[in-house]
């Protein structure tokens, strides 16, 4: 045993117990060295699964919150779906092809009176005129635009080569008015002739827009003196708007019909 400069002779017993006091520091020191690289060990395990779980949660609330979007789009897709077949099932008039032309009137001003193109050229010369009323059959509707088109004296949709939209189906024949306070309007045109295979009656197609109301088809004009309007036929009209037949009589030189239009009336959800 060593101390200092010194020497020192152990006895056998006091030799065994150093040896055994030598031992036990380094059992502690190796013991408390594993117990700290243990807790290391687990603090580092700790923290791996605290960024593990920290991770998963985040991915979970991401999941969850895509997820709960995804839901969301679904049942807001499913609502606007309702909503347009609701729209479409409620639809004023019902489906009405060509319905809209009456919006091609481009930048011409409308007001209560237009002059159809041709109307120069052929006869008879034809005044239609009129009052639209509203559903109470009194009360003249202001701001409506009407929207009329017809065949040529040949019972042609007649076409000029440079039309676009429904011209190319309706013709160059046309014409647009819009109410002014006292509902009245005016089209200067002439009488169309039936089609060339005399199958249907002369006819003057005309769709209606009101404010705030889609646009629709009324019974078209018809001539109470036209041998094609059988009985018949007459029976089949459905009035739409109010009756389309209309009675030709000559005032101020020019053959002259007149049809009051009444909104609403017979019109498929119409309220």
């Amino acid at each position: 045993h060593v101390k200092g400069n010194s020497f020192k002779v152990l006895t056998n017993h006091q030799f065994q117990q150093y040896n055994s006091d030598c031992i036990l520091y380094v059992t502690t020191v190796k013991l408390l060295s594993y117990m700290l690289s243990f807790t290391i060990i687990v603090l580092l395990m700790l923290l791996k699964l605290f960024l593990f779980f920290t991770i998963l949660y985040d991915e979970f609330y991401r999941y969850k919150m895509n997820k709960l979007t995804y839901i969301l789009i679904f049942l807001f897709t499913i609502a606007l779906s309702h909503s347009q077949t609701k729209n479409i099932n409620k639809l004023i008039g019902g489906p009405c092809e060509g319905c809209e032309a009456i919006y091609e009137y481009g930048d011409k001003k409308l007001t209560t009176i237009d002059t159809l193109p041709a109307f120069k050229t052929n006869k008879p010369k034809l005044l239609i005129t009129g009052t639209v009323f509203k559903k109470d059959q009194k009360t003249p509707a202001k701001n409506v635009i009407l929207y009329i088109y017809h065949t040529n004296r040949k019972g042609i949709y007649e076409t000029k080569g440079d039309e676009k939209g429904w011209a190319k189906r309706h013709g160059y024949i046309r014409g647009w008015v819009k109410t002014g306070n006292n509902g009245t309007y005016k089209f200067y045109t002439f009488r169309p002739a039936s089609y060339p295979n005399r199958k249907e009656q002369e006819h003057i197609h005309i769709i209606i827009k009101e404010p705030n109301i889609n646009d629709y088809y009324i019974d078209s004009y018809v001539f109470d003196d036209d041998p094609l309007l059988t009985d018949t036929k007459r029976n089949k009209l459905k009035k739409r708007g109010g009756s389309g037949i209309v009675k030709p009589k000559f005032e101020n030189g020019i053959l002259t019909v007149k049809r009051d239009i009444i909104l609403g009336y017979n019109i498929p959800n119409y309220d």
